[in-house]
C-alpha cells in the first residue's frame, strides 16, 4: 500500500499544486529514503507513530546530513500524512507533532561586480557553443533567474521590443522579467550565429525547436549541461570552486540592493513567495559595507 500512496500523492502534488518535475523528483527521493527507514524498523506508513518519527529524524541528524536536508524531508513526509488524512487513509497525522529541524540563516555568498564582469570577458564568443554560453551567463546574471527557467525558456517567451522575458518558476508560477542591453545583444548575437547551426535535421523531441538554448545534438540544453557550462567559466577565472548557478542568482540580487533597489522589486524579479526570502540580501550587503568600513577607514578597529 505505501508504495500506491506515495504515486498517488505525488500525483496529487503535480496536479492540484502544480509542482514542477524537479520538485516532485525531490520528494520521490525524500519519501523513499523514509519508505525504506520503516521497512527497516518493522513500520509501514498506516502503523507508524509519532515515537517512531521523532527517532526517524534524529536518526537522520546523527547520520550527518545537513540540517536543510532533514529539515527539506521532515517536510515531505508531513505532507505526505496529511495527504492520507484528507484522502481517510488515516485517521490521525503522526507527524503533526513532531519538533521541526531549524535551519540555519545562511548568507549567500555572491561574486563582486568586478567577478562577474572578468566571467563574462572571459568567454570568446567566437563559434556556437561560445555565443551559447555567453548568451546563457548573460541572462541568468541579467534576470537572476533559477537555471532550470533559463533551460525552460522557448523562443516565444521574448518580448525582444521591451527587453523583457517570461519566466516559469516554482509551482509553474509565471512571471516576467527585464533583461539589459549586454544580455540582448548576446542572447540575440546566439540566435542569429550561433543557435542557427546547431539546429538538427530533425528534432529528436517535441518543444526543442522552440527552445532557446540548445546543445550541441540539436535538443533543449539541460540543467545539469548549463551548470557544467556555468562551472567551466568559473573556472576559468578562479572562482569555480565557489560559482554555480545560484550564485549567480545571489550576484544579481545583491547588486541590484547594492545599487538601490527597493527590496519588495527584487522579491517579484526573483520570484520569491516571501519578502523574507529576499530579506537575505540585505544582510549580504550589510556585511560587505562592514566589510570594507573595516578595511577602509583608520579608526574602524581602534579602542
Amino acid at each position: 500500500m505505501g508504495a500506491v500512496i506515495v504515486e498517488d500523492f505525488l500525483s496529487w502534488m503535480a496536479s492540484e499544486r502544480g509542482r514542477s518535475a524537479n520538485t516532485l523528483a525531490a520528494y520521490r527521493r525524500d519519501l523513499d529514503g523514509y519508505s525504506t527507514w520503516l521497512d527497516e524498523h518493522s513500520a509501514t506508513l498506516a502503523t507508524v507513530q509519532r515515537s517512531q518519527l521523532d527517532q526517524f529524524v534524529q536518526t537522520r541528524r546523527s547520520s550527518g546530513a545537513a540540517s536543510a536536508s532533514v529539515a527539506r524531508q521532515l517536510a515531505a513526509v508531513r505532507m505526505l500524512h496529511r495527504f492520507m488524512v484528507e484522502e481517510a487513509v488515516r485517521v490521525d497525522d503522526p507527524s503533526a507533532d513532531v519538533e521541526g529541524v531549524r535551519v540555519p540563516a545562511g548568507i549567500p555568498h555572491p561574486l563582486t561586480e568586478a567577478e562577474v564582469d572578468r566571467l563574462l570577458s572571459v568567454i570568446v564568443a567566437t563559434d556556437p557553443v561560445s555565443l551559447r554560453d555567453r548568451a546563457l551567463l548573460e541572462l541568468l546574471y541579467a534576470t537572476g533567474a533559477r537555471i532550470s527557467e533559463v533551460c525552460g525558456l522557448s523562443l516565444a517567451d521574448f518580448d525582444w521590443e521591451n527587453r523583457l522575458v517570461r519566466v516559469f518558476g516554482k509551482g509553474a508560477k509565471e512571471r516576467v522579467v527585464p533583461f539589459g542591453r549586454a544580455a540582448q545583444a548576446a542572447i540575440e548575437t546566439w540566435l542569429a550565429s550561433g543557435r542557427v547551426h546547431m539546429i538538427p535535421t530533425r528534432w529528436a523531441r517535441r518543444g526543442d525547436e522552440e527552445a532557446a538554448f540548445l546543445n550541441t545534438r540539436g535538443a533543449r540544453l539541460s540543467r545539469q549541461s548549463a551548470w557544467a557550462v556555468v562551472k567551466k567559466y568559473g573556472e576559468l577565472i578562479g572562482v569555480g570552486a565557489k560559482l554555480s548557478p545560484h550564485v549567480l542568482r545571489h550576484s544579481c540580487a545583491t547588486h541590484l540592493i547594492d545599487h538601490g533597489a527597493d527590496l519588495r522589486i527584487v522579491q517579484e524579479l526573483l520570484g520569491h513567495a516571501s519578502i523574507s526570502t529576499t530579506q537575505v540580501y540585505t544582510k549580504v550587503s550589510q556585511a560587505r559595507l562592514w566589510s570594507v568600513y573595516r578595511q577602509a577607514h583608520p579608526r574602524a578597529e581602534s579602542r
